[in-house]
């Protein structure tokens, strides 16, 4: 057994230019594990929080007190523990700090150190990240589908447009490399289209294209319009899929689309929704309605869920607890892991248990403020999940995570792709994927 020597926190930057936490773990064989927080902009109220210090330097967001926290307590706490148990050490670090939403510690404090932990774990052990969650867990790896951004939208684009992400998916691409192949093809003929139109304001939070349209449906058209000039038939190989983040606009029960100066009551939402996945081919859809709207959501489900994935983030926040009330209500289908969110990597392996013993989807995310730590391309791989979020298909902190995905895919080989498998439940699915899912 290898154990912790010590912790060790530093600022770094993220990719909007903020500080957030980076975490060095060093066994006492010297071998170092190290991670680094990512951090939100759109974030559900029940998520862990990132501790920032306030005050007028850096736009209040530095992080002296999570580093403190990070070299004080918590590293006290892990010294001498094994790094092959995880649930251990994130225990002793939940000890420090029971509230729900690591109101002490700070979520990215505790997040940098827990995924060092992890990172430790699987350096000592001689292997690949991904190869050491999936046999210290259990799981079969897989390379997951990529859900990549074509359009940002909401808090990632100054709310241009009010759905947050447009985005593709390639369920019927034969690996993960033809799936980057197909998705350049498309993301920058949906950048020909846009600067043809006008309509290009420039690059959003997530590396998605910063569109300048009219209505949210624009960004739909434009959207089957690249898939088209891309060579491609829509909702053959390429699906579409959307974030509508509707926590972000709804406010005492009503939605407020103000890029069509346009108010809604819960059902009104639900219809507008149903009349696009009748329209366009939408595979899956996240956060239909807000987090608050537990009877518009089970609506939502009920009405469209055995033909699209319907994904909770603000609604779940990688929380098993409410994953598993969300089973027992028949909200959502899916749940977004974020494991920033939930706080530690044991936190976010229940909540992603507990969607998988009920047959749900489970889609590993990364944050709109991201780094080039590579943590959740291998969770996505050894978790044998199936999907993969993270961005568009520019900016490097973007890129590095699917980058990352095709050296896996030379080690696990090319049969390892999921392709359509984790879609199987929807129409596309149901239309392709003939006998049971695998």
């Amino acid at each position: 057994m290898s154990h912790i020597k010590d912790v060790i926190a530093r600022r770094v930057w993220d990719s909007r230019g903020h500080p957030t936490v980076e975490v060095d773990v060093i066994l006492e064989n010297g071998v170092v594990g190290r991670a680094i927080a990512p951090a939100g902009a759109s974030r559900g109220t029940r998520e862990a929080i990132d501790l920032r210090d306030g005050g007028a330097a850096l736009q209040g967001k530095n992080v002296v007190q999570a580093l403190k926290n990070v070299n004080g307590p918590i590293a006290a706490a892990l010294r001498g523990r094994n790094v092959q148990d995880q649930t251990g050490a994130d225990g002793a670090i939940l000890a420090l700090d029971p509230s729900p939403l690591k109101k002490a510690l700070g979520g990215n404090a505790t997040v940098a150190t827990s995924l060092a932990v992890l990172h430790a774990a699987a350096a000592d052990a001689g292997c690949a990240l991904w190869q050491h969650v999936a046999e210290q867990n259990g799981f079969t790896p897989s390379l997951p589908l990529p859900e990549i951004q074509i359009f940002g939208g909401g808090a990632h684009a100054g709310r241009r447009v009010d759905i947050q992400d447009f985005m593709i998916m390639v369920p019927g691409a034969n690996s993960f490399d033809e799936v980057m192949e197909i998705t350049n093809e498309v993301y920058f003929a949906a950048g020909d289209i846009m600067q043809s139109k006008g309509k290009l304001a420039g690059v959003a939070d997530e590396g998605g294209w910063w569109p300048m349209f009219d209505s949210n449906e624009e960004a739909l058209e434009t959207l089957i319009g690249a898939i088209e000039k891309a060579g491609e038939k829509p909702g053959d190989r390429v699906v579409i899929s959307l974030d509508i983040a509707a926590s972000e606009f709804c406010n005492d029960g009503r939605y407020r689309l103000a890029l069509e100066d346009r108010d809604m009551d819960s059902n009104a939402m639900i219809d507008m929704l149903g009349g696009w996945l009748d329209a366009y081919p939408i595979a899956s859809i996240e956060d239909p309605l807000a987090e608050t709207d537990k009877e518009g959501t089970c609506e939502f489900t009920r009405r469209f869920g055995d033909r699209v994935q319907i994904i909770g983030d603000d609604y779940l926040v990688t929380n098993a607890t409410l994953v598993d009330q969300a089973q027992k209500d028949g909200a959502c289908n899916a749940v977004l892991i974020k494991v920033n969110q939930a706080g530690t990597v044991s936190e976010s392996i229940e909540a992603f248990r507990k969607a998988q013993s009920a047959g749900w989807g489970a889609i590993v995310s990364a944050r709109s403020g991201e780094t080039e730590d590579v943590s959740i391309s291998h969770l996505a791989t050894g978790l044998g999940g199936g999907q993969l979020k993270v961005g568009s298909f520019t900016r490097s902190e973007r890129m590095v995570k699917w980058n990352e995905c095709l050296r896996i895919q030379d080690v696990l080989g090319a049969a390892a792709f999921v392709g359509g498998a984790p879609l199987a439940n929807t129409w596309w699915g149901k239309k392709n994927i003939k006998g049971p899912k695998t």
